[in-house]
């Protein structure tokens, strides 16, 4: 089993731009003295504000990143469809076509059983019965 290689996020990369371009904001809106020009705010440059601003434009900015990350995660796992052949029933498999064991068994490393389903129970004893001509349980 061969793993996907991880894509590059065009979405995770514009996040990181806008927030890198935020905090560069904040740098230069502190160098320029902007806050005295509008506000008339002493002319100095206040190093609090601007690492406190910082701090928490990262802490936003990690949440942001990893919860995105995580969304796109979920997304790339539902977007996997399985190829099953509509004749024989093998998977499709990076251009192999596998047995539904084999898949399973390559795929997620689980075993597999055999069963049958309710379904498909009533309909073979249904069909076993007019088969034979034994009568219906319960009669």
């Amino acid at each position: 089993m061969t793993t996907v290689p991880t894509r590059k996020e065009p979405v995770l990369r514009l996040a990181a731009l806008g927030f890198s371009t935020i905090i560069f904001l904040t740098w230069l809106t502190e160098f320029i003295h902007l806050p005295h020009l509008l506000y008339n705010e002493p002319d100095v440059f206040l190093w609090s504000r601007v690492l406190i601003r910082t701090g928490v434009m990262l802490v936003i900015w990690t949440w942001v990143h990893l919860s995105a990350k995580r969304l796109l995660g979920r997304l790339h796992h539902l977007e996997e469809f399985l190829l099953v052949c509509s004749w024989c029933r093998k998977v499709g498999h990076q251009g192999e076509w596998l047995t539904m064991e084999e898949y399973f068994g390559s795929k997620f490393a689980t075993a597999t059983s055999h069963g049958i389903c309710p379904a498909c129970s009533r309909a073979m004893l249904a069909q076993h019965r007019t088969a034979v001509r034994v009568p219906p349980a319960g009669n």
